[in-house]
């Protein structure tokens, strides 16, 4: 019998995650393969464990300590190595494992890791995570019969990704800002057609280049630059473990996550009308109604990859996105969130259709919204001011305006505004969108006077 107690801080939302050698060790690593094979034992689901690791100075240490706990508990590790979070989600599917677990940062700090975790071909997140804990902490009784194989699964994972990839003769600029998709971004575009320019494709941890987050408007600086500089008709950016995309078109702007689920969700519906298609809360309704024109239920949903992979199954939806840059094909695909998957796909609508994604944001009419506005707020606070907003909100607004399926969210004929506690940051995140800049100006606002009632001063940036 063994027992561990993990630092409270790093039993999160959606996975685990820590500042390595202060919040989350080596024998943190140990005891969560340890205690994870021991959840797999308890629910019944067989020990056949994908494991797999991005390309952080502290991850092959972290994912071998995992996999000593993974096999001291009894389970047999199938170790495909470093690569992109989706590999590891392929190979889960493709080895028919019984669980997968990926050592990565993300898009975090190169101090921090971490591990994302699936089960029984569905996330393990939430609940799941505060019972690994719980077992790990009473103890679990270590097993017999564990072992560890290398598994190469590189090259089938790069044929499936370009599996009837007519990717059509675009010049394309593709920044991996040293995360774990280089190598595969690399070897996916050199097998199909167009002119492709991969920017730091070689993995390197410390991220001596930028920061690997495709959605912050700084970090595509390098990528703009280098659209700009070729002429290409679009650029493609990944964060550090290649779940998440960023895309800039031929002119330099930025592609949000939810207008980047509305271009794809044109084709996708073509093939699935009337299908669902879901979008995070934070998204806009400029977006809804693109995805509504195109024969498709748009639905609004809680944020986070995990809550979105989830409800995809629940309701059977072809594609899903968030402003995050998470984006989920079902159509033709497994589901998961694969942002070279993505870009692919992106190319092959644009050769398909005829319409560029230039061109798509060409026909947007202007957009009045703030982008995501961070507010600074400790863990151990920012879901008491949440609770006290959404009374707050009770009093002010009718119940029709209001939705709380993650935060407070408020809403009337001319726009909407949302505050929410972020399950990664020590923060609250909120935006706003109206149909003119005087009523969003209004709708800012009425955030700030929200909030001052749940008593969180805050002055709009």
């Amino acid at each position: 019998m063994t027992k561990h107690v993990f630092h409270p801080s790093i039993l999160r939302a959606y996975d685990i995650r820590g500042i390595v050698d202060e919040t989350l060790t080596l024998s943190d690593a140990k005891a969560i393969g340890i205690a994870f094979a021991a959840c797999l034992r308890q629910r019944g689901y067989g020990n056949h464990v994908a494991v797999g690791r991005d390309g952080r100075l502290s991850s092959p240490a972290l994912a071998a300590a995992l996999c000593d706990g993974l096999v001291a508990g009894g389970a047999r590790v199938s170790d495909i190595g470093c690569g992109p979070t989706p590999m590891l989600y392929y190979a889960g599917v493709t080895l028919n494992a019984n669980a997968a677990i990926q050592v990565t940062g993300s898009h975090n700090p190169p101090t921090h890791n971490g591990f994302k975790m699936v089960m029984d071909g569905t996330v393990f997140f939430g609940d799941d995570i505060q019972d690994l804990g719980a077992i790990s902490a009473n103890g679990s009784a270590l097993q017999e019969g564990g072992s560890h194989s290398e598994v190469p699964i590189f090259d089938d994972y790069i044929s499936r990704l370009i599996a009837d990839a007519n990717t059509g003769d675009f010049t394309v600029i593709w920044d991996c800002g040293n995360g774990a998709s280089g190598p595969a971004t690399i070897a996916a575009t050199q097998k199909i057609s167009g002119n492709h320019k991969v920017l730091f494709g070689d993995i390197d941890g410390s991220f001596p280049n930028h920061h690997p987050n495709p959605v912050d408007p700084e970090t595509l600086a390098i990528l703009r630059k280098a659209v700009a500089g070729a002429g290409a008709d679009l650029g493609i950016g990944f964060d550090g473990d290649g779940d998440r995309i960023g895309i800039v078109d031929a002119k330099g702007r930025q592609v949000p996550g939810d207008f980047l689920t509305a271009f794809l969700a044109r084709d996708i519906l073509a093939r699935h009308a009337g299908a669902p298609v879901i979008l995070d809360v934070k998204s806009s309704d400029m977006a809804m109604a693109l995805i509504a024109a195109a024969g498709g239920d748009a639905q609004i949903w809680k944020t986070g990859h995990s809550h979105m992979k989830t409800r995809m199954a629940e309701i059977n939806a072809p594609l899903a996105g968030e402003m995050s840059g998470h984006i989920f094909i079902k159509d033709g695909f497994y589901g998961f969130d694969d942002a070279l998957y993505v870009g692919l796909r992106v190319l092959c609508q644009m050769a398909k259709t005829g319409q560029s994604i230039t061109d798509f944001v060409n026909g947007l009419p202007p957009q009045h919204a703030t982008p995501e506005l961070r507010i600074d707020c400790p863990d151990d606070q920012k879901f008491g001011v949440i609770d006290r907003l959404a009374t707050e909100a009770k009093t002010r607004f009718g119940e029709e305006s209001l939705s709380f399926i993650d935060g407070v969210r408020v809403r009337n004929d001319d726009g909407w505004w949302l505050v929410r506690a972020s399950n990664t940051e020590a923060a609250l995140v909120a935006r706003a969108e109206g149909k003119t800049p005087e009523i969003l100006n209004t709708l800012v606002g009425q955030i700030e006077d929200a909030l001052a009632g749940a008593g969180l001063t805050w002055q709009r940036p």
